[in-house]
């Protein structure tokens, strides 16, 4: 997102399966985090509302159930920016 994005420098974007699975991807990505000294400056969004988005200023992370994620198609409005791969 960088020289593209005034608002952060990387989006991370995951799915989750269920309400239940979001959360649990939210909690463990705060807590790999954490961990290493990154911490989320604010949060939105429930399980139940089928998206979370966690700023950490430098890296905002979205977290979709798999409709939400292809009704937003954030890969889509942002497909000028280069992709990072993280493996």
């Amino acid at each position: 997102m960088r020289g593209i994005s005034g608002v952060t420098d990387y989006y991370l974007l995951a799915t989750g399966n269920s309400p239940p699975h979001l959360k649990a991807l939210a909690v463990e990505i705060a807590r790999e985090l954490d961990s290493v000294g990154v911490h989320c400056y604010r949060r939105a969004g429930t399980p139940d509302s089928q998206w979370i988005v966690a700023d950490y200023l430098d890296i905002v992370i979205h977290i979709f159930s798999p409709a939400t994620r292809l009704y937003y198609d954030l890969e889509r409005l942002w497909s000028d920016a280069k992709r990072v791969g993280l493996c």
